[in-house]
């Protein structure tokens, strides 16, 4: 498994988020609209992963959505901007689906999704949650399948200016989640998705590392770190109450 992308939710427009991170010398760009969500977003690419700042453009819409990525997005703001949860690319979300269910653990069922992007072009992808409350509680991961494989995403990715070489020498190297009880999440998320554990502390993915410390303040167990490879000039930034170390 894959990490597809990081949804960090922003109090900013996509035009805002994408100034200040180009003015800071990274590669990022306007993503599109969800339209039937009521949100729009931002995006930086790395290698085989993304960041997605996602942000309410028409509230009225996005609350009466029902979805449960906006339900988070919408919980989350009320207290603060921030990292909202993790997605995990799969090639075969029905058999997920299926397999999921035969442990006994209730999904959202497979959800279709698409977003229009700002040349007009419709992206569509298949979505994949597991039913749980949305609360302060740590979300757990929800899983992708896009229409498109990877290679031909990233070749249309290429060619319109969402990826330029720059942002192919980036990666994502760990995601770094503060909970209340870390060996619970570690051993829920092995039982759930069949991941490697590495160490006590670390479970894998093909492409990524995910850390689980100890929460020492406040009661949101969230993402509260992201470690990016192929930045050595860059230094540590919090943007948006939310913490990005380079390396």
């Amino acid at each position: 498994m894959y990490l597809d992308h990081i949804v960090h939710h922003v109090t900013k427009t996509p035009s805002q988020v994408t100034l200040e991170w180009n003015k800071a010398g990274i590669h990022a760009v306007i993503g599109g609209q969800h339209t039937f969500w009521g949100t729009y977003n931002a995006l930086l690419y790395t290698k085989n992963s993304y960041i997605e700042w996602l942000a309410i453009e028409h509230k009225e819409v996005a609350e009466n959505a029902k979805h449960p990525l906006i339900n988070l997005l919408l919980h989350d703001l009320r207290s603060a901007p921030g990292f909202g949860t993790i997605c995990i690319r799969t090639t075969s979300i029905d058999e997920l689906h299926k397999q999921l269910e035969a442990k006994g653990i209730e999904t959202s069922g497979v959800l279709h999704a698409e977003r229009k992007t700002t040349s007009g072009l419709i992206r569509k992808w298949k979505m994949l949650f597991v039913k749980e409350e949305i609360s302060d509680a740590l979300p757990t991961p929800f899983f992708i399948e896009w229409e498109e494989s990877d290679e031909e995403r990233y070749q249309s990715l290429r060619e319109d200016g969402t990826i330029n070489e720059s942002n192919l020498q980036l990666s994502i190297s760990a995601c770094e989640f503060h909970v209340r009880n870390p060996r619970d999440i570690i051993n829920k998320w092995k039982r759930y998705f069949d991941l490697v554990e590495e160490d006590e502390h670390i479970l894998l993915l093909n492409n990524t590392k995910l850390v689980f410390k100890q929460l020492d303040n406040g009661t949101k167990e969230r993402l509260k770190a992201v470690h990016i490879e192929g930045l050595k000039d860059k230094e540590t930034l919090v943007y948006e109450q939310a913490t990005y170390h380079f390396h």
